[in-house]
């Protein structure tokens, strides 16, 4: 049964990322699917809108459905190609995470609005759906740790490489060393090349991870504080961990439907 049959709704979720677009099918709060698909900034818009409506008839979902959408991006230079696409195969104006518009938190750093949507969207998921206050690290490109007090006020965060910018510097400017999958080795003593580069990401990874967090629990003086993680290598690296409390991978996506519904036309 369709969303408009049983008197519910449907929205397109979209997380624009360096790496990745990320979208999602929400009928009121169940999520129907999740997709992805590289950035990339040379499309068109009718080769975004062809992509994402094919992507959802090949899942099962059809584009017609589509009541409405919203977007978070941190790449403003595919957003003109995008949004048209949106409109011309949707037939809707999407919604814009960014300045003005209703999160439910609050933004209370130097600077609002030099804080990445996707920041704000992970915050205001973390915060609604496990409570404050609460850390939540996003180990997208690059890694952020963000701080969000009980009372919903993002007050400050810790923006690191991404683990896969570690590893890309490492092969590209290391003559010698291989391309290599980013995994957990098997152990730390490693006896190849290619194991002791897995062990220094992965290892060092963890160890910069559990850090970070302990100094911002020791700056805030609070103990226990929950922690939130989602993001692409996020799972490999909280498994790892006691100090990642909750690994959530949908959390961006979750967060853009609890926006929506502040937003909802």
């Amino acid at each position: 049964m369709s969303a408009r049959q049983n008197g519910g709704y449907m929205i397109l979720v979209v997380d624009a990322g360096n790496t990745n677009i990320t979208l999602g099918v929400f009928e009121k709060e169940k999520l129907l699917g999740t997709f992805r698909m590289t950035t990339k900034i040379s499309r068109t818009s009718d080769e975004y809108g062809i992509f994402m409506t094919e992507l959802l008839e090949k899942n099962g979902l059809e584009p017609r459905l589509v009541e409405d959408v919203i977007i978070s991006s941190v790449v403003p230079n595919i957003m003109h190609s995008f949004t048209s696409g949106i409109k011309k195969y949707f037939h809707v104006q999407p919604i814009i995470v960014g300045a003005g518009i209703r999160t439910g938190i609050n933004i209370a750093i130097a600077n609002p609005k030099s804080m990445g949507a996707d920041r704000i969207v992970d915050a205001v998921a973390a915060y609604t759906l496990y409570g404050g206050p609460v850390i939540v690290i996003d180990f997208g490109t690059a890694t952020t740790h963000d701080v969000i007090t009980a009372d919903g006020s993002l007050i400050a965060g810790v923006t690191s490489p991404g683990i896969r910018i570690s590893a890309n510097a490492l092969w590209k400017d290391t003559a010698m060393l291989p391309e290599i999958e980013i995994k957990k080795p098997d152990t730390i003593l490693a006896k190849n090349t290619v194991n002791s580069m897995q062990a220094g990401l992965f290892f060092g990874y963890v160890g910069q991870t559990e850090y970070i967090i302990k100094k911002l629990k020791e700056a805030l003086n609070m103990e226990d504080i929950k922690v939130v993680a989602t993001g692409g290598l996020g799972k490999i690296i909280s498994d790892e961990t006691d100090l990642i409390d909750i690994y959530d991978s949908n959390l961006t996506l979750e967060g853009l439907r609890i926006i929506y519904n502040y937003n909802k036309r």
